[in-house]
């Protein structure tokens, strides 16, 4: 190992805790040593079963140093390049940031929005969940990724994620904040972004969720099939509680799984 490699994995160690063979064999008592001091909290958005945030997913420190292990890929050196895909094997960080994704949702405390009575603790035994357990397990949680870096004015175009893709989709938001809409698939929105336009089946709702730097949204079942995912960021879009964001750079880290091959069983 370099001393770049060497000057990195202290980085990360520190950000996200080091992760060793014997963290490993004692895994349950890692993951509670690890979040003793810190319990992820979850909420649900009750409009759209299967979407969950975590708003405080990431620490200052933990955003810096993943941005900094980013910026050490050197993906994004051209000005024309703001994104970048890997699949299969992993750069290790993206590797701790999924590791840092299931303990969160193992060990945090989930509520549902607008019930401020129900409060679920150790998500892994109890419902609601973020993620269903069947796809917590799996292994890998993650092999492929996206990291996007949007200059003010860019966003992403109303979408469900392909379906070579198996359920189960995280998004890491640093950076700037940001408005991401959700509408139901079967509908399109008014290019004016201020109205619902109906595309033939009824009325729908659409729904703003605040994606504030260092959190985190879950998205499976209905959240990742059923329903459209867009972040316009043009000048009326992007408000939240009657102000407009100050919009600045916004970087964003995508987790999924590939579904496997149907020649592999």
């Amino acid at each position: 190992m370099d001393s770049s490699d060497a000057a990195r994995r202290r980085a990360l160690d520190q950000a996200f805790g080091e992760s060793s063979d014997e963290e490993e064999a004692n895994d349950g008592d890692a993951l509670v040593s690890a979040l003793e001091n810190k319990r992820a909290r979850w909420e649900s958005v009750q409009e759209i079963a299967g979407l969950w945030i975590c708003r405080d997913f990431l620490s200052e420190a933990q955003q810096s140093a993943l941005l900094s292990a980013v910026d050490g890929e050197r993906w994004f050196s051209g000005s024309f390049h703001n994104q970048a895909m890997r699949f299969g094997d992993l750069p290790e960080w993206a590797t701790e940031l999924a590791r840092l994704v299931r303990k969160a949702v193992c060990f945090g405390e989930s509520s549902l929005k607008g019930d401020k009575d129900l409060v679920v603790e150790d998500q892994c035994m109890e419902e609601p969940c973020p993620l269903p357990f069947d796809l917590l397990w799996r292994e890998p949680l993650f092999d492929q990724l996206i990291v996007n870096v949007y200059k003010p004015g860019e966003g992403i175009c109303a979408h469900v994620d392909l379906m070579r893709f198996e359920d189960g989709i995280a998004i890491i938001s640093m950076e700037s904040t940001c408005v991401m809409h959700f509408s139901h698939s079967k509908h399109v929105l008014n290019p004016a972004g201020n109205q619902e336009e109906d595309a033939g089946e009824g009325s729908y709702t659409r729904i703003p969720v605040l994606l504030n730097p260092g959190s985190l949204i879950l998205m499976s079942g209905e959240a990742r099939y059923l329903w459209k995912h867009e972040i316009n960021r043009k000048p009326g879009f992007q408000i939240w509680e009657g102000k407009e964001i100050d919009q600045q750079r916004r970087t964003s880290v995508t987790l999924r799984k590939l579904c496997s091959s149907p020649h592999q069983n």
